[in-house]
């Protein structure tokens, strides 16, 4: 082909003019079709954060427990212990799933359960923060069944629990579904594996599937807009096989715990390409690939291809020459591929052969996020339209309602409505660790059998909130994850996130994801946990507009003593039941605005960064002390749906609460303002918990007492706990049978 030409392929495959020009400048030489393939994906925003590298350095990164660097591994690692250590990270797969969900969705989880496993931890928990439109679209139903299918099927398959998660239903997620799944693992210390290559000379071997024409590109797919045409583009979406991942984990724990790995890395985005590079390029070294070794399934692929692929269930890793032998004989063992496909040299490129020629030649810090790919400082414009926004007064412009009337209707919106219709598919008992299960508390908690100490997760995210205050949606994320670990008895330890924002190119989502990254860095701080990686997703944007900005965060807490572990079930009549934290009016981004307008103004709930802190501290010594029965984080849907799904839970027990004078009914039992849990007590603790409430300078307040009837009883109106429960449960099957 002529030089034109591989600038003109250049620019099909995302490149700009000026990153090409940069390119020939790195070479010294025009790219040849290979390598300009290469290039395409290293440095498209899936792989090489080029437009969020300057705002995501504002995220603290240190602290006690972290034992790797964040954003230079494939997964962050908080120690538990002397010996033991959790790894857990957040990915998307937005636009494979909303092309083809089901394997979107399945691919997914496996990718993310992959880049545990290849830091040497063994999976535990699988988790999903999942966006659709609303679910009378039967586009929305559609994709919803898809990746809940597509999810279940690969963890149930794979054998982890999926035991977490949230779905929210907004027009705004119809053209571009969110699908961010989480993993989690536990590792011993001594057997942490580094992506890293080291040792020249030392054999790169490949194990597990073999490689196809499959998801050819993903990498600069999730790296553009969906258009009319996406649909045409489902090679980009790889197809995934559960079964041999699980013989990939077991195989690579029994590699790793024998000492026969050096380094290794998964084969996810730009598959073999990105495990190559980006593993030489942190270690300083080169890496030398023989195409004609590597075990492919489709006849004729070149090397273009074969760099390129996706195909699923793939890892790459560093030896030794006298280990290859034991390498052999367990992956043999396993059934898996293995194949001697190059070697680590001196000279830092990655170079490529193919038939006894060089079909590539790249210096490896060329193809580097932060290093030789390249970063922008993108424009950022605060959005017109935003202003306009904040300044309308939404209390002003509710209507006269009955706030009796509301809480049922609220109760049947599908983003605050059970999503039992989801975790009943997904297998959250595989594996023996799941301690609390999917909707008895505000987190998932897993045993960890080998400390003696209990895994407290969470996701969470608000679109709507970042929508109207991308500051304080970035804030909100990290504190209600805490608030959600917290609520369980577990102290926030640190997060990982998952950010899907529109075009980058745009001043305005520029200025959204910003300062959401400022939010989420300035939540962090405040808390004292670092940010131990995640995910960036750009290009969230269909022909029908951007969707919300929404970051979301993976949080994770530790329980020292299982009995801190806390539900939100009620456990006998007679107890106090009290408000922790003090309520505003604050209808801007909530549910309630949502069910009354149809759409979201005026401002964002304020983040409170350090009240939220005091409230989680007191809420921990509460329960360390022995003095909360069961709680609940007051989140969407305010008190009042806090308060329902608390009696739903419980068995035969109600509540009759009071409403303070000072606010609207309406507003007290649906603001969403942050910081808060509701909590049963004995009575003969309220003169404690007022004590220690004075000691952290939070508002306490004492709402009503449990009943032994199941009825809800909110200052003058009366609520069969059974038929809210039958309304609560029934919303999602109903609309998807």
């Amino acid at each position: 082909m002529r030089d034109d030409s591989m600038r003109e392929l250049a620019k099909k495959l995302g490149l700009t003019a000026e990153e090409y020009d940069r390119i020939v400048k790195i070479l010294g030489r025009e790219p040849n079709y290979t390598e300009v393939g290469i290039f395409s994906v290293m440095w498209s925003e899936h792989c090489c954060y080029k437009s969020s590298l300057v705002h995501l350095r504002r995220f603290p990164k240190e602290g006690e427990r972290v034992l790797a660097e964040p954003g230079k591994e494939n997964a962050g690692v908080l120690k538990l212990n002397d010996e033991w250590a959790v790894a857990f990270k957040v990915e998307s797969h937005n636009h494979p799933s909303a092309i083809e969900p089901f394997q979107g969705a399945a691919t997914g989880v496996g990718g993310i359960l992959r880049d545990i496993f290849c830091m040497g931890a063994y999976p535990i928990a699988s988790f999903d923060s999942l966006r659709f439109g609303e679910l009378s679209n039967p586009i929305a139903k559609h994709l919803f069944d898809g990746v809940v299918r597509g999810i279940a099927f690969y963890g149930n398959c794979f054998g982890v629990p999926t035991v977490g998660g949230e779905v929210y239903f907004d027009d705004c997620y119809l053209g571009n579904p969110l699908v961010n799944v989480m993993a989690v693992g536990i590792v011993r210390i001594k057997n942490l594996v580094s992506a890293r290559a080291s040792g020249p000379g030392n054999p790169v071997v490949y194990i597990g599937s073999s490689t196809g024409r499959d998801g050819i590109h993903g990498a600069s797919f999730a790296s553009v807009e969906l258009t009319e045409k996406s649909e045409e583009d489902r090679p980009a979406v790889q197809i995934g096989d559960p079964f041999t991942e699980k013989l990939l984990l077991e195989a690579t724990q029994e590699l790793v715990e024998k000492g026969l790995v050096l380094g290794m890395q998964d084969m996810g985005a730009a598959g073999l390409t990105s495990s190559s590079a980006e593993m030489a390029a942190k270690g300083g070294v080169g890496i030398e690939l023989d195409l004609d070794k590597v075990p492919l399934r489709e006849e004729g692929m070149t090397p273009y291809e074969i760099m390129l692929s996706e195909s699923q269930e793939r890892m790459l890793l560093i030896t030794e020459k006298n280990k290859l032998d034991e390498i052999k004989r367990i992956l043999d063992k396993w059934g898996l591929h293995y194949s001697v496909v190059g070697r680590v040299i001196e000279e830092p490129v990655l170079r490529v052969y193919w038939r006894g020629e060089i079909a590539a030649e790249i210096p490896t810090w060329a193809l580097l996020a932060g290093e030789g790919a390249p970063i922008y400082d993108r424009p950022q414009k605060k959005p017109d339209w935003l202003e306009t926004l904040q300044a309308q007064d939404p209390i002003a412009e509710l209507p006269e309602i009955d706030a009796g009337d509301l809480l049922p209707k609220l109760l049947s919106m599908p983003t605050i409505a059970s999503k039992k219709w989801v975790y009943r598919q997904y297998d959250h008992q595989v594996g023996i660790r799941t301690v609390m299960l999917p909707g008895a508390g505000d987190a998932a908690v897993m045993r960890i059998m080998e400390t003696g100490q209990f895994l407290s997760i969470a996701m969470d995210g608000n679109g709507a909130y970042s929508y109207l205050d991308p500051y304080a949606g970035g804030a909100i994320a990290v504190l209600e994850a805490a608030r959600n670990v917290a609520a369980t008895g577990a102290k926030p330890i640190g997060i990982t996130d998952c950010l899907n924002f529109g075009n980058p190119t745009k001043p305005e989502v520029m200025y959204q994801f910003a300062n959401a990254v400022l939010g989420i860095a300035d939540a962090c701080r405040e808390l004292g946990i670092p940010v131990t990686g995640g995910n960036v997703s750009f290009y969230n944007e269909s022909p029908k507009g951007a969707v919300f900005p929404t970051p979301v965060v993976g949080m994770v807490g530790i329980i020292e003593d299982e009995s801190y572990i806390t539900t939100m079930n009620l456990k006998a009549p007679g107890h106090v039941i009290a408000v922790i934290g003090k309520t505003d009016a604050e209808i801007g981004g909530s549910q309630l605005q949502k069910l009354m307008f149809g759409k979201y103004f005026g401002k964002a709930p304020k983040p409170k960064i350090a009240e939220n802190k005091n409230a989680i501290e007191l809420l921990l010594m509460l329960i360390h002390e022995g003095i909360v029965l069961s709680t609940h984080d007051v989140s969407d849907g305010g008190i009042g749906v806090a308060l329902a799904e608390m009696a739903i839970k419980s068995d035969g027990i109600g509540m009759e609460i009071t409403i303070p004078e000072n606010l609207a009914p309406e507003i007290f039992l649906f603001s969403e303002t942050q910081g808060r849990f509701i909590i049963e007590i004995e009575e003969k603790n309220i003169g404690a918990l007022l004590k220690f409430a004075e000691k952290f300078g939070i508002k306490c307040e004492v709402l009503g007492v449990t009943t032994d009837k199941p009825l809800l009883k909110i200052k003058d109106w009366v609520f069969e706990v059974g038929r809210l429960r039958e309304i609560y449960e029934g919303t999602i099957p109903s609309i998807m049978s």
